[in-house]
C-alpha cells in the first residue's frame, strides 16, 4: 500500500492554492491587455500571441516526454502563461520562425534547462525575449504604428512602422504622445505592454483574488517615480517626467506580471520590497544613461539572480521567534 504520511516540522498550514489555479488566475488578469493589444494590432497581436503559446506548450511537451522522461505538465498552465508573458514583450509584426527561437529559448533554456518549474532562476520569457533582443537586434526593435481609429487592423509583418515613446525620450522630451492615448495603449511598443488601464486592472485582480502581494509592484514603481522625478526636477528638458516613464515601455508590464514570478522573486516581504527596490534603480538607470532605451527585462533578470542571495540575508521570522 502506498504510503501517505508525510512527516514534516511545524506549523502545519493547509490552503486552497495551486499552481494551475493561480497560472490561470495571472491569465486571467492578462486578458484586458490582450484585447487591447488585439484592438490596436489587430492580426499581428493574436498571430504572433497563439504561435508563442503553441510553440511552448509543444517544446516544454517534447523536452518533458522524450529528453527528461517524465510525465508531462504542461495543463498546469505554467507553458500557457510563458507564451502570452513571451508574446506580450514582443513587436507584433515580428515574423513566426523569431517567435518560435524566442519560444524555444524560453523553455528549452530559461525553464527546463534548470530542471523545469520550481527551478528555474531566471524568468523564462524574459531569457526568450532578451535572447531574442541580443540575437535580432533590428526585429526586435522595429515597432508597428498603431492608428487608433483602425479596430483590429489586418496588417502582419508589412505593417507600417515607428518610434516608441523611450526611443522618442532619447531623442528629448519634445514629440511625446499625450498621457490619454499612454493610459489607453495608443502609442508603439511590443503588444502587451501598450495599454496602462489594462495592465492596472490585471494588478488590481491579481491582489483582489490574493494571487500578488503589493511590495514588488509597489516598490518598483515608487522607486521609478522617485529616481526619474529627481532627474525631472533637475534637468525637466533633458529628461521626461516620471509620469511619463511609469506609462512608457514595458515598466507596468514588468513589475506587475514578470518581477512577481513565484519561482525567481524573493520569499520574504522585506526581501520583495528589496527586489522591487533594485529592479526600479537598474530600470531607471539602464533608461536614462544606457545604450538602450528599456531597461526592465535586464533589470528583472539581474534581481532574479540575487534572489537567492536576498533570501539568505532577509529571512521571515521564524514560528514563535521575537
Amino acid at each position: 500500500m502506498e504510503n501517505s504520511l508525510y512527516v514534516s516540522p511545524s506549523p502545519h498550514i493547509h490552503g486552497d492554492d495551486s499552481i494551475s489555479k493561480n497560472m490561470y488566475g495571472v491569465l486571467i488578469a492578462l486578458l484586458p491587455a490582450f484585447l487591447v493589444s488585439l484592438y490596436f494590432f489587430g492580426l499581428g497581436a493574436l498571430i504572433v500571441t497563439c504561435v508563442s503559446v503553441l510553440a511552448c506548450v509543444i517544446f516544454e511537451y517534447l523536452i518533458q516526454r522524450f529528453l527528461m522522461k517524465k510525465e508531462p505538465t504542461i495543463l498546469d498552465g505554467s507553458a500557457i502563461l510563458t507564451g502570452v508573458l513571451l508574446a506580450f514583450n514582443l513587436p507584433s509584426n515580428l515574423p513566426v520562425w523569431i517567435v518560435i527561437i524566442g519560444a524555444l529559448a524560453a523553455i528549452g533554456i530559461g525553464k527546463m534547462s534548470f530542471g523545469g518549474l520550481g527551478n528555474n532562476i531566471f524568468n523564462p520569457a524574459l531569457v526568450g525575449r532578451v535572447f531574442l533582443l541580443i540575437s535580432f537586434p533590428a526585429q526586435m526593435t522595429t515597432w508597428p504604428l498603431i492608428d487608433a481609429a483602425n479596430a483590429f487592423p489586418l496588417t502582419y509583418t508589412d505593417a507600417e512602422t515607428g518610434a516608441t515613446v523611450l526611443s522618442l525620450l532619447n531623442e528629448g522630451t519634445a514629440n511625446l504622445p499625450e498621457i490619454g492615448d499612454m493610459l489607453i495603449g495608443a502609442k508603439g511598443g511590443s503588444l502587451g505592454e501598450v495599454s496602462a488601464i489594462a495592465l492596472i486592472l490585471g494588478l488590481l485582480f491579481m491582489l483582489w483574488k490574493k494571487i500578488i502581494t503589493w511590495h514588488i509592484p509597489v516598490s518598483i514603481l515608487v522607486t521609478v517615480f522617485a529616481f526619474t522625478g529627481i532627474m525631472h526636477l533637475v534637468n525637466p528638458v533633458a529628461y521626461a517626467s516620471p509620469v511619463i516613464h511609469l506609462l512608457s515601455g514595458g515598466l507596468l508590464l514588468g513589475a506587475i506580471f514578470m518581477a512577481t514570478d513565484y519561482v525567481t522573486s524573493p520569499m520574504s516581504k522585506n526581501g520583495m520590497i528589496v527586489y522591487g527596490i533594485g529592479i526600479g534603480l537598474l530600470t531607471s538607470v539602464i533608461r536614462l544613461f544606457g545604450s538602450y532605451p528599456e531597461g526592465m527585462s535586464f533589470a528583472i533578470l539581474i534581481m532574479n539572480a540575487l534572489t537567492p542571495l536576498i533570501n539568505t540575508y532577509i529571512k521571515p521570522k521564524h514560528f514563535g521567534g521575537k
